[in-house]
């Protein structure tokens, strides 16, 4: 009797953490996206402690503040060679726009069935993309404070994060801890080399398509560009987000543009498919398509831009903890008893 009101009574406050967490969900993603981003610069920390200068060697509040002041570094190059160039584009791309939008309604119309065109609708659809552009950019900060709120998080957790994870682990039954310990390194292992494959796929995609674009003469490649890299993070979504919109762009100039841009993404997916994605991405997902757009799905739903973003390092790590305590795996006695008959 005892047994059965100890389950039901952790069954409910199960229940209530579940409601209290989807309550503040905006926080606790923030609190998620903040260990993620701690648990790939965590090995970025440990390489700048095994510096040695003589018998000196940075402990570990060294060698945060120095890499703090590498990406600040790194910040204030982009702010002062690539952000100007962005900023001109953005700005005429947002000035330009309504006259871009009417010329493109007047050439759709004199196509066959254009007169069914609604250049209302049209241009509505067209704000919607622009808007959900420009959007992306806003909600990954998800504000100026929650943007500074994250970077303290995630010092915290790299400064603190063992500690957090043994209190966590703590909570389990002595028996299960250690199980529990390794499973959760290994997902932690595959997430982190998920997210730092990503930024290089991102990279690679961004540097790509500022040289073809450039080549096209399309305008505003250095805007488009950079939300071609950015939206590489989201997969599936991002790269079809950003050919649209690129596309977009390339028809209020004219259709060989259009062509020379879906050639490129194209040729670009084809190779990232087969070239670049297996070896950056070799032995850490392991997940098949139909899980990863599953969880895209379902981190939109949640969380937006957000939730899509941390949607896949999660399925990484949830098929982890699924593999080690749900699968069942037959021993080889099994596997034995099953073939002799």
């Amino acid at each position: 009797m005892n047994n059965h009101r100890s389950d039901i009574l952790f069954f409910f406050a199960v229940m209530l953490v579940l409601w209290t967490a989807y309550t503040v969900r905006d926080v606790v993603m923030l609190i998620y996206v903040s260990a993620l981003f701690a648990v790939v610069v965590s090995p970025a920390i440990g390489g700048i402690q095994k510096v040695r200068l003589g018998r000196w060697r940075p402990g570990r509040g060294l060698a945060i503040l120095f890499l703090i002041l590498m990406l600040v570094l790194a910040a204030t190059l982009f702010m002062v060679f690539a952000f100007p160039p962005v900023y001109r584009d953005a700005r005429q791309f947002a000035a330009d726009w309504p006259t871009h939008m009417a010329s493109l309604s007047e050439g759709l119309r004199r196509l066959p069935f254009g007169n069914k065109i609604d250049p209302s609708e049209l241009q509505k659809y067209a704000a919607e993309i622009v808007g959900g552009a420009g959007g992306l950019f806003l909600n990954l900060a998800g504000g100026i404070f929650g943007f500074f709120t994250g970077i303290l998080l995630t010092i915290y957790f790299i400064v603190d994060g063992e500690r957090v994870f043994q209190w966590m682990v703590s909570l389990f039954p002595l028996q299960q801890q250690s199980r529990l310990s390794s499973t959760l390194l290994r997902g932690q292992h595959r997430m982190r080399n998920w997210l730092i494959g990503q930024t290089i796929l991102m990279t690679c995609l961004g540097l790509s398509s500022l040289g073809v674009y450039y080549l096209l003469g399309l305008r505003y490649f250095y805007v488009l560009a950079m939300y071609a890299g950015v939206a590489n993070i989201v997969p599936i979504a991002g790269p079809i987000s950003a050919l649209v919109l690129s596309s977009t762009v390339a028809a209020l100039d004219s259709p060989q543009k259009v062509l020379g841009v879906i050639a490129f993404h194209v040729i670009y997916v084809q190779l990232e498919s087969a070239l670049l994605s297996p070896r950056v991405m070799r032995s850490t997902l392991q997940l098949p398509p139909l899980a990863v757009i599953t969880a895209l799905a379902l981190g939109g739903s949640l969380a937006g831009v957000v939730g899509a973003l941390v949607a896949v390092p999660t399925a990484a790590l949830v098929a982890v903890l699924t593999d080690e305590y749900l699968v069942k795996k037959k021993t080889e006695s099994a596997l034995a008893a099953v073939e002799s008959r």
